[in-house]
């Protein structure tokens, strides 16, 4: 099990008080799973966008989870690390799956997951025919090939893998790169 030091038990009962709740540990238990934002968080738990905040600042200030803003969204995941969060990591494991909730809650997950999904395969397939040109407006490709082959230097890979390859540039960029290649792309157009 997880070692813990006596100097360290103080603030461990402090974490505990901190997630002592119900929806916090319910929070937890989805941060557990990955990376969500507070809209995400809102509507998997069905409540306000001020309470879920809430919760997530007094996780966030007891050390089990991490908050970081993309433009005007926060996200939360769950910290790393020490003894008091490993404790959580270990309960939120011992959740029973058939409970009520907490299935309702993964539920709700998998169709935040889906929807996500399902918004970012409209928007590549609006865009495909136009990717490259619409990339080049943020920043010459010639500029990202060149510190892409600069950052390779001289090295070779026996197996590339391309996640994401969409017109399979990078596969030809590299070609001189690696033996052999697989593109891979959940966008059929491309």
């Amino acid at each position: 099990m997880i070692g813990l030091k006596l100097a360290k038990l103080g603030k461990i009962v402090e974490t505990l008080k901190a997630a002592g709740e119900e929806t916090r540990l319910r929070l937890l238990a989805l941060l557990s799973r990955g990376e969500l934002s507070v809209k995400d968080l809102t509507d998997i738990l069905g409540q306000s966008q001020p309470r879920v905040s809430r919760h997530l600042k007094l996780l966030a200030d007891a050390g089990l989870a991490v908050r970081h803003a993309e433009g005007s969204w926060a996200y939360y995941r769950m910290a790393d690390g020490d003894a008091s969060v490993e404790i959580f990591r270990a309960l939120v494991k011992l959740i029973d799956p058939d409970d009520e909730i907490f299935s309702a809650d993964i539920h709700a997950l998998e169709q935040v997951h889906q929807a996500r999904r399902a918004q970012a395969d409209t928007y590549f397939s609006h865009i495909a025919e136009k990717w490259d040109r619409l990339r080049n407006l943020h920043v010459p490709d010639v500029a990202v090939e060149a510190g892409i082959i600069e950052a390779l230097g001289d090295k070779k890979v026996g197996h590339l893998i391309d996640l994401g390859t969409g017109t399979g540039r990078m596969l030809e960029l590299l070609a001189g790169h690696y033996q052999s290649a697989t593109g891979i792309d959940s966008n059929r157009e491309t």
